[in-house]
Order: C-alpha cells, then sequence, then structure tokens
C-alpha cells in the first residue's frame, strides 16, 4: 500500500493522521455467535483507535463448535407443567423439551390433548 516505508516512518504517519495503535496482551479470543463459538488461539491483537473509533484487529489459531441450542429444562418448570396438566413428569419434560423450554406454549398444548 505504501511502498519502501519502514514501520517507524508508517507508525508516524498513523500518528499523524489520528490513528493510535496499541497490541493487546491476550492468551486467548473467544467470539460467541447465535449457534457457534469461534475460539483464537495464541492471538495477535492489535487495537486501533481511528477518530475515537475503536476497531480489533486479531489473528492466530481459528476454531470453531457448535454450541448446544437445547433450552436447560429445570425440575421447577417440570412440577409446573405436572401441577397445570396432571401427566407425568417424563410427559412434561419431554414436552418442555419438543417446545423449547416454553412454559405456557406446552401447557396449552398438553390441556388441549386430555379434552
Amino acid at each position: 500500500m505504501f511502498p519502501k516505508l519502514n514501520s517507524k516512518q508508517m507508525e508516524s504517519m498513523m500518528k499523524r493522521m489520528g490513528i493510535k495503535q496499541v497490541t493487546v496482551p491476550a492468551n486467548e479470543v473467544i467470539i460467541r455467535t447465535d449457534d457457534k463459538l469461534i475460539r483464537i488461539s495464541n492471538p495477535s491483537v492489535t487495537k486501533v483507535n481511528m477518530m475515537g473509533e475503536q476497531t480489533f484487529q486479531i489473528t492466530g489459531q481459528l476454531s470453531e463448535e457448535a454450541l448446544e441450542t437445547a433450552p436447560e429444562i429445570s425440575e421447577e418448570d417440570v412440577e409446573t407443567v405436572v401441577a397445570q396438566t396432571s401427566v407425568s413428569a417424563e410427559d412434561a419434560k419431554a414436552a418442555l423439551e419438543k417446545n423449547e423450554g416454553d412454559l405456557a406454549k406446552t401447557i396449552l398444548e398438553l390441556k388441549s390433548q386430555t379434552f
């Protein structure tokens, strides 16, 4: 981009343009999305401040893993469904899992099946 510029010249030019760059000592960077976890090991992290806007540049060894999307069903939720619908705890838990932990939807569904 800028031929024949050494790092000191580049740093000086960035400073004149109002760009500040700082190295961030990091051991690991984790980015969590709705469905996966992106893990960057041995990262090189640089924080760039340009006119008040902060951005991060990250390089390193990338690995991705899928996140468990099933909701956690508490015993209290199961007991609530059992009390409201008179089904067994096993049926209540299965219905909650099917409805992704939505209590109201589960209760309405089970009540409509009993009529």
